[in-house]
């Protein structure tokens, strides 16, 4: 992975990218954004994936992955300032390029957002895929109560003395580990989907890996983008583009109905491809063959397409 990763600079902050040159006969530009708990490591197996069908770029978010974030150029770290920032990097990567965006959970928000602020990028883009992405706070399965749990927990901690607390004080790796163990031994008929049927050694590298994640992440950024997300109506603007979104129907946190009905309502049209996969998400260190679940045939075929 390393002889891939190449630095980023954009709008005075300074990240990471992952650029995966075409194979051999494949003109096709495939632009990939991230979801939520993730760095470029994480997404690497998918990258991988999706390099069959061209070239593969993954950029940074800021706040995320180890990337700067918006608050040090006096920025707040909402949607829009997301959106401006993705627009930002697709003007200058694909100036004159038609590009393919596929986009994961979070991801498919800011990619949306985007259309929706800059419409003009509709027409640069040959194929946009979502994969268990929303576009409404009312996808989300909780329930009521927890909803306002979670929107008033992220209110507070996405000020700067809440998150200096977390980040110095919880997300520590003594307290990560034991959490996650927590999880394991008095929930075991629910096991955390991240451990959940590995051996001692493999559990270890998982747990490892997501003490890596919740570190690299800035939690100001993470907790504000979460409060976001419960937030979220981005119905009511077009966007004259089709979609293929691919849902998970044992998605522990969405309402697969109610997405496609909110995404009907944004998208010219919506081509649902179901996955045949147990969870939200590919686990912790997911390499190609982790990751293909996640991009079924149907997809496949529509990215083989010749453009």
């Amino acid at each position: 992975m390393a002889d891939y990763l190449l630095p980023l600079n954009i709008n005075g902050l300074a990240g990471r990218m992952l650029k995966l040159p075409a194979p051999k006969g494949k003109n096709r530009e495939i632009l990939f954004v991230y979801g939520h708990h993730t760095s470029l490591e994480r997404i690497y197996g998918v990258a991988e994936l999706l390099n069959k069908y061209g070239a593969v770029t993954v950029p940074d978010l800021p706040g995320f992955g180890g990337m700067q974030t918006f608050y040090k150029i006096g920025q707040q770290p909402d949607l829009d300032a997301m959106a401006d920032y993705l627009a930002a990097f697709v003007k200058l990567r694909y100036r004159n390029k038609r590009l393919t965006i596929g986009a994961y959970s979070l991801g498919v928000m800011i990619v949306i957002r985007m259309l929706q602020k800059y419409p003009e990028l509709a027409k640069k883009i040959d194929l946009l895929a979502s994969i268990a992405g929303f576009a409404h706070k009312d996808d989300f399965i909780f329930k009521r109560r927890t909803i306002w749990i979670f929107r008033i927990g992220t209110a507070l901690f996405s000020r700067r003395l809440p998150a200096a607390f977390l980040k110095y004080f919880i997300f520590r790796k003594i307290f990560i580990r034991t959490t996650y163990l927590f999880v394991e031994r008095f929930f075991i008929k629910q096991q955390h989907s991240k451990i959940q049927g590995t051996d001692a050694e493999e559990k270890r590298r998982r747990i490892d890996f997501e003490i890596h994640l919740w570190k690299c992440n800035d939690p100001r950024t993470y907790m504000k983008i979460a409060h976001e997300m419960f937030t979220l109506d981005l119905t009511g603007k077009h966007i004259n583009l089709e979609v293929y979104h691919v849902s998970v129907d044992a998605d522990r946190y969405f309402n697969n109905t109610l997405v496609e009905q909110h995404m009907r309502t944004i998208f010219r049209d919506f081509h649902l491809i179901k996955a045949d996969v147990p969870s939200h998400s590919p686990s912790v260190i997911a390499d190609a063959k982790d990751a293909a679940p996640f991009i079924p045939p149907a997809l496949r075929k529509v990215l083989n397409a010749k453009k």
